[in-house]
């Protein structure tokens, strides 16, 4: 299935979408700049419906139950730090935080009765006025929580000698081409006082208050992801260990373009065609098939499921 893909050096995906409802949609925006329109040399002006970062944060999240706080039951036997407070309530883990394995939540909690700091470095196997031995960084990212190795890392605390950084293998970006804005507006109503009076107005929350919003329309909405292949060979792992961190990439890939691309209130999208631009000839798998395979990689990990950390570190006594 994925074998074909053992000498390749990226697989790059390329979708068309549609909205599921009306011909319009709401962009990605931007504190202090709104949407992020930009023109192409030679074309129509175009529109990022979704960010790089932000589809991470998708990817992400189609292997976790944000309900239960919990891994879905296809990745609970993957290493993940889910950081709980002192009466044992769930705050965040590696696969919440933007900062996965680095945290601020990690590296200040207690981790094995250690600082959450100082375990993460002695396992990572940081030390000053050493260079860094990225292969056995990469088993010890991989043996805490494997997704990192998909989604990135920036150890980028001063305690962390360094400052290791591991880019993301997975990316994705949606595009808008060929775009026209649609202004509308509204009327947030008050029926109980037709008029606002001092403490109770618009900033309160009362009154009649006018509003207006720009979406857009597009001849083409466009999905195009990528995945290193060459850098999940690159981390130098046992072969089993790299064929699941390929398997991951690929499902995640396939499962967030076969689920519901709801990316915020008015941009609802859907899947109209899906292509393979490289390698040639390649037909993405089916979702069912990859999580067969996932399941087959049992016994990677010496040390499956969760570690717990706990948030704040308790103070030394």
């Amino acid at each position: 299935m994925i074998d074909a893909l053992d000498q390749e050096t990226r697989l790059i995906v390329d979708a068309r979408l549609r909205p599921v409802i009306g011909s319009t949609f709401q962009p990605t925006g931007f504190a202090n700049l709104g949407a992020a329109e930009f023109q192409r040399p030679g074309h129509p002006p175009s529109l990022l419906v979704e960010s790089v970062q932000s589809l991470a944060n998708h990817f992400e999240a189609v292997g976790f139950d944000a309900a239960s706080k919990q891994p879905i039951p296809l990745l609970e036997d993957l290493p993940w730090i889910d950081v709980r407070a002192a009466d044992g309530a769930h705050l965040t883990s590696s696969r919440e935080e933007p900062h996965r394995l680095a945290a601020a939540y990690i590296r200040n909690a207690e981790i094995d009765a250690e600082p959450g700091l100082v375990w993460t470095v002695r396992r990572l196997g940081l030390r000053a006025g050493r260079p860094f031995d990225w292969q056995a960084m990469y088993g010890a990212i991989f043996a805490l929580d494997p997704l990192c190795l998909i989604h990135g890392v920036f150890f980028s605390d001063k305690g962390f000698h360094g400052n290791p950084k591991v880019r993301r293998a997975l990316s994705a970006v949606i595009e808008a081409h060929d775009v026209v804005p649609v202004v509308s507006g509204g009327l947030k109503r008050d029926d109980v006082q037709f008029k606002s009076s001092e403490g109770q107005g618009a900033e309160e929350g009362y009154g009649f208050v006018p509003f207006g919003r720009t979406e857009y329309t597009a001849r083409e909405i466009v999905f195009s992801a990528s995945i290193d292949l060459a850098q999940l060979r690159g981390y130098g792992l046992d072969p089993s260990a790299t064929r699941l961190l390929t398997l991951l990439a690929v499902w995640e890939l396939r499962s967030l373009l076969d689920g519901p691309l709801r990316l915020r209130t008015a941009c609802d999208l859907e899947l109209e065609q899906l292509s393979v631009r490289r390698p040639d000839g390649f037909a993405l798998p089916a979702t069912a098939a990859l999580e067969s395979a996932i399941r087959d990689c049992g016994g990677v990990f010496d040390e499956p499921g969760a570690r717990t950390a706990t948030w704040p570190a308790p103070k030394a006594r």
